[in-house]
């Protein structure tokens, strides 16, 4: 029997490396949407490599999309609300929407940093806050406006190597 086209390794399923914001030639994370590519319709499963000296994505919260995060391989820094906190492989992070907790991982070290990262697929009346680039929300139709305000800390929420 032929292999199913459902059992992939994330290596044959990952995008290219050029993921950024508009208006900014910051790279981000390099992804393989596995739950996309192998055809689910109702959550998003993702590999996520992260590069030395990147994030994952701006600082961010949202309204009402889910988020899973575990780290395979390498010690990134997860940011919560301007803080930055050491996680080591093995260890998990959830995010629960509407709370107005914001978050990015930042991969501070020299060495490659795995992720899996599971969470709702896009919900059209999902709103997102981000808190530290506020000119780009300020452009997202999406704009979560009346999110639950949080006291943020001193960090910018950019790895050390873009200072």
């Amino acid at each position: 029997m032929e292999r199913p086209s459902f059992i992939r390794h994330w290596t044959e399923l990952e995008n290219e490396d050029n993921s950024h914001y508009r208006g900014d030639t910051e790279l981000m994370a390099i992804t393989a949407p596995l739950g996309t590519k192998l055809g689910l319709a109702r959550i998003a499963v993702n590999h996520v490599r992260l590069l030395p000296g990147r994030r994952t994505s701006y600082p961010h919260c949202e309204s009402l999309e889910e988020e899973f995060i575990f780290v395979l391989e390498g010690t990134p820094d997860v940011w919560v609300d301007g803080h930055l906190h050491r996680l080591s492989p093995g260890e998990s992070v959830a995010f629960v929407p509407g709370t107005g907790i914001c978050h990015t991982f930042i991969n501070n070290t020299d060495d490659e940093v795995k992720l899996l990262v599971i969470g709702d697929r896009p919900l059209e009346a999902n709103r997102i806050r981000y808190p530290r680039n506020e000119a780009y929300e300020a452009t997202r139709k999406d704009r979560w406006v009346d999110w639950p305000a949080r006291e943020m800390g001193p960090h910018d929420g950019k790895p050390d190597r873009q200072r």
